[in-house]
């Protein structure tokens, strides 16, 4: 697996951001961060970046046919969670070293799939940052149901043009982030769901921003 980490913000803050990302989110990477800061009151965090090689493969927690394009989708998930624990996330009860207090994850389209799927694998995130996810993903929705969420809190968003769309899989991600936040509220998580204006294409770097922040707001008990 090829995987690079890039490091972005203050590297000894007490919080930890982290987030997968291809060539495109690198392209607006530091625009993210300034609106993170921006947005969060300039809360010190470090934000690592983490470029996987293969998008559909890396971050997919199972098998399932293209729904665009002709690249079906991976299960290599599970496989980039492993590395995540192993190579980014500090060493588990190693208080003296690392001054990591939260450590919190988010992402964009299948990366916010992903960041949704790691919270239901570990407990190591304290919050997550879904933002406009691929939660149309087959059978995704229902493993939610069948399955206990660790993180404790989750930021879920959407463009309000995102379920107009002529691909019956991908229509149907309206319907599936409504879901998700009716599941997660009900086994009583601190759970948000923002709509944006837009479609999946408008403001990536913002929407992300706004995510991060809310966990960050959360944290410091500014959030309304």
């Amino acid at each position: 697996m090829g995987i690079d980490i890039l490091n972005y913000g203050k590297k000894d803050a007490d919080i930890l951001l982290v987030q997968m990302v291809d060539e495109h989110d690198l392209e607006e990477i530091e625009n993210e961060v300034k609106h993170i800061k921006k947005l969060s009151g300039d809360r010190k965090f470090c934000l690592k970046a983490v470029k996987v090689k293969s998008w559909n493969r890396d971050l997919s927690p199972w098998s399932a046919p293209a729904v665009f394009g002709k690249e079906d989708f991976g299960k290599d998930a599970p496989e980039t969670l492993r590395y995540l624990q192993e190579k980014v996330l500090p060493s588990e009860g190693d208080k003296t070293t690392e001054p990591i207090k939260k450590v919190y994850i988010g992402g964009y389209s299948l990366a916010g799939l992903f960041a949704l799927w790691v919270g239901y694998q570990t407990d190591r995130f304290d919050g997550i940052a879904a933002v406009s996810p691929s939660i149309w993903f087959p059978g995704f929705t229902e493993y939610m149901r069948k399955n206990r969420l660790h993180s404790d809190a989750v930021y879920l968003s959407l463009g309000d043009r995102e379920e107009k769309t002529r691909n019956p899989v991908m229509a149907q991600v309206g319907n599936a982030i409504r879901d998700a936040e009716t599941i997660l509220k009900g086994t009583g998580k601190d759970c948000i769901l923002e709509w944006n204006r837009g479609t999946h294409f408008n403001e990536p770097a913002l929407r992300t921003a706004k995510g991060f922040a809310w966990l960050l707001n959360r944290d410091c008990g500014t959030v309304d």
